[in-house]
């Protein structure tokens, strides 16, 4: 299972985004399902929205009613490792979708992510390991 980001999921529901055909590429290299959060689902939702409508939303809802995409929603007891993950990169910044995938990794053990953002190579897990960033 691979973490993914906003990036990839606009990227992958709109052909015209100059990430496209990375992502496409990327992608036939990593297992299903992908696993996004909340926070990073809306996030996509909202860039694809403004890009391709309900054309590309319904092409983000298609992935995970075929079940290639999970999202999952931090519990309340991550609010507080949200909140410090995002104070400590601060000056990035992280913004909230990051920080719950950062937590999603540390609960699942993940250790790659599908991402187009470059501070994903700078962000530290609680154990001090960094992810793998794809592509």
């Amino acid at each position: 299972m691979t973490l993914c980001d906003a990036g990839p999921l606009v990227a992958l529901a709109d052909r015209d985004e100059s990430a496209h055909s990375a992502c496409a590429a990327a992608l036939t290299h990593l297992s299903a399902p992908l696993l996004t959060t909340w926070a990073a689902f809306t996030e996509a939702m909202y860039l694809v929205g403004d890009s391709r409508e309900w054309a590309g939303q319904d092409a983000l809802w298609t992935l995970v009613g075929r079940g290639d995409l999970q999202v999952v929603a931090p519990d309340i007891e991550d609010l507080r490792r949200l909140r410090d993950l995002m104070a400590k990169y601060r000056d990035l910044p992280m913004d909230l979708a990051d920080a719950t995938l950062i937590v999603a990794a540390e609960k699942r053990r993940l250790r790659r992510v599908f991402t187009l953002d470059g501070h994903f190579r700078l962000y530290q897990m609680s154990d001090g390991a960094h992810l793998e960033v794809v592509p």
